[in-house]
């Protein structure tokens, strides 16, 4: 195979092969042509690799991972490679990262891969009927995905995976309200666990579309990193039940927080008027189970070393309530030094509150107790 540029070059991530331009390793930020490639999403391409080994290992149906915006190609190409699937189409509207695409396909000598040049819904339309959908969708826009939310649900297969990459962190963590409004049908609240109610704010989003299809998303695994949100849902071809849209109420007086049904005006330990998010996602984000079955995976796959413990955060947390502290937080409203997470959460443990670790943020932790038993029980351990 004759090497295509000198402005190209060939890495390995994971046990695949990749052509990208030299000029992505070395820039701050990746340049967009010939084709966008970033470095620093190798930890949320590890996470997918992990995520839909965990799913295949246990999905009967036809095996076909379907790509809508692939770039050139570095996570379909994985897919193809580093698991076991029958069928892999990657699709982008960049003719040159396509080109690329199908020389890192030639370098890895994956046969089973299909290319595709078109608007990434009409591309989920070819794949939208019965016995045509992909188990496994895979949406990685630049900015928000919920333009996308509809063909994605349409071109997954009943008891499928469809995973979507946000990007539009401003929006969805508080500083345009209308925009986040208008995008995802809910507004958020800017507060310290801004990034837990971004991502249920998209749950909620594909939730609400999902509704008006009469189809049930589940959600099974969240990922939250400096510069994107991504969440991964199972499909089912049935309505949805459940009540698990609502609001989180957030008051900045106490601080206090919880996860309601229906909209409240007043905090019920200080009488103070409350901020609301939502419409959002109040069910759980990470399914226990799953996220077992990731750890298992993750023993069998070349991924960052950093994924391990993550997945151990999540696990930790996959049966808490919403919403998360930090232990800053807490101790700012105290106004005394912060005790050490590992004996704050062993404290509300012991006084019989649920109590755990989060993913969400280093020194947070989530718990059923409210902020005045909080504070009660962090000053005994000061």
């Amino acid at each position: 195979m004759e090497f295509p540029d000198e402005t190209l070059q060939e890495i390995i991530e994971g046990k695949t092969k990749l052509l990208v331009p030299k000029k992505s390793l070395t820039d701050k930020v990746p340049p967009m042509k010939p084709a966008f490639f970033n470095p620093k999403a190798k930890l949320n391409r590890d996470f997918s690799i992990i995520a839909y080994s965990a799913f295949l290992n246990k999905f009967e149906g036809p095996k076909i991972f379907l790509e809508g915006l692939s770039g050139l190609g570095a996570r379909g190409l994985r897919v193809a490679k580093e698991l076991d699937v029958e069928k892999i189409v990657i699709n982008d509207l960049n003719p040159s990262a396509l080109k690329m695409a199908e020389y890192s396909a030639n370098l890895n000598e994956i046969k089973n891969v299909e290319f595709s040049e078109k608007e990434v819904c009409r591309f989920f339309s070819n794949y939208s009927k019965k016995g045509e959908r992909g188990s496994i969708v895979d949406i990685d826009p630049f900015g928000s995905p919920a333009a996308f939310f509809d063909c994605g649900i349409r071109a997954t297969m009943h008891g499928g995976i469809l995973s979507t990459a946000a990007t539009d962190l401003q929006v969805l963590n508080g500083l345009f309200q209308s925009a986040c409004k208008r995008k995802y049908g809910g507004i958020p609240v800017r507060t310290e666990y801004g990034n837990e109610i971004a991502i249920r704010l998209i749950l909620g989003s594909l939730r609400a579309v999902a509704a008006r299809l009469g189809v049930t998303v589940i959600p099974m695994f969240v990922e939250s990193e400096m510069h994107y949100y991504r969440t991964y849902v199972k499909v089912l071809n049935r309505p949805d039940q459940q009540e698990n849209l609502g609001y989180i109420v957030h008051c900045k007086n106490c601080g206090n927080r919880k996860m309601v049904l229906e909209q409240e005006q007043e905090c019920k330990l200080c009488n103070s008027k409350i901020s609301l998010a939502g419409p959002l996602w109040i069910g759980k984000i990470f399914d226990k189970e799953f996220v077992q079955d990731m750890i298992v995976e993750n023993s069998k796959l070349e991924t960052d070393k950093n994924c391990e413990k993550i997945l151990c955060k999540c696990l930790s947390e996959s049966e808490m309530p919403g919403t998360y502290y930090t232990i800053d937080e807490v101790a700012s409203i105290m106004k005394t030094s912060p005790p050490k997470l590992e004996k704050a959460i062993s404290s509300l443990i012991e006084n019989n509150f649920l109590a755990s670790v989060t993913v969400f943020n280093p020194t947070g932790f989530k718990t059923n107790a409210n902020i005045k038993e909080i504070i009660k029980i962090f000053e005994t351990i000061q």
